[in-house]
């Protein structure tokens, strides 16, 4: 995603320095540097002022840059898909009468930025999950979430056995699912996510120790990485298990050089909670 921002925003000479703040987590000084280009006719620097409120978790502003952005830019797949973020984001905290809706235009925009660009594995991810979380009457559904595993397929093989796990998990065939999760982690052996997301799978039907070996594995990849310091401290969490090592973690995570596509300080607050 960042490759994809730099590639819409480069040309640009305010981009630049705007760019750079907002790879670095710096959203407010983001926002500032990007703020003179906001004239009306620049799609990038709305899509970059978007994703800078959207990380001040900001979100209605977000929405409102966003909305800008896919007018100016109506075939921009990545500004349509954080569209839909910001809007699945406003959902989750609206009052419940105003929820549903909200809901129903999030998936509307995910929908829109698969269909510009399917290959946009993100806004595939997203829509993903909304189809398997989401009740029917807002667009959610089963079915739904598997029409879209050739798209993943599509991608790549590791992405296709990653969609068809979590399709055999949420139908409750879990040996189908185990045996998807691994041949992900098989097809993409530098991977320490799908190595995380076996560890996952494995946590969620009981098998915490045999869990954490696969949370080893992960760390053996890439000793010290900030998505694997975060994993293993969720991991730990959600097992409830060694609650002190997950806070070290967790400390030792906002420690290092973050950018925009690992977890928020704000994630890491509330994981640090459960520590307590």
């Amino acid at each position: 995603m960042g490759i994809l921002i730099s590639a819409l925003v480069g040309a640009a000479v305010w981009a630049g320095p705007a760019d750079d703040l907002y790879r670095q987590t710096r959203y407010a000084e983001a926002l500032q540097a990007v703020s003179g280009a906001l004239d009306g006719k620049n799609a990038s620097a709305y899509l970059l002022a978007g994703r800078a409120a959207f990380g001040l978790r900001d979100f209605k502003k977000a929405s409102e840059y966003l909305e800008q952005a896919t007018a100016l830019a109506p075939s921009d797949s990545v500004a349509r898909h954080w569209l839909g973020r910001a809007m699945g984001r406003r959902a989750e905290t609206a009052f419940p009468l105003a929820m549903p809706g909200l809901a129903s235009k999030a998936r509307q925009h995910f929908e829109k930025a698969v269909s510009l660009d399917s290959r946009n594995y993100e806004a595939l991810e997203d829509l993903f999950t909304f189809y398997t979380m989401a009740p029917g009457f807002m667009g959610g559904g089963l079915e739904r979430a598997e029409g879209l595993v050739t798209k993943f397929e599509a991608i790549g093989a590791a992405e296709g056995e990653y969609a068809r796990a979590r399709m055999q998990e949420e139908r409750k065939q879990y040996a189908q699912s185990e045996a998807h999760w691994r041949r992900a982690s098989e097809l993409a052996p530098k991977s320490a996510g799908r190595l995380l997301d076996m560890a996952r799978f494995l946590s969620r039907r009981g098998r915490v120790a045999e869990g954490l070996e696969w949370v080893a594995r992960a760390e053996k990849l890439t000793p010290g990485a900030p998505e694997v310091l975060y994993g293993k401290a969720e991991y730990l969490i959600e097992a409830k298990r060694d609650l002190q090592a997950a806070r070290g973690l967790l400390e030792q995570y906002l420690k290092a050089p973050l950018n925009p596509d690992l977890p928020s300080r704000f994630d890491v607050e509330k994981l640090l909670k459960k520590t307590r």
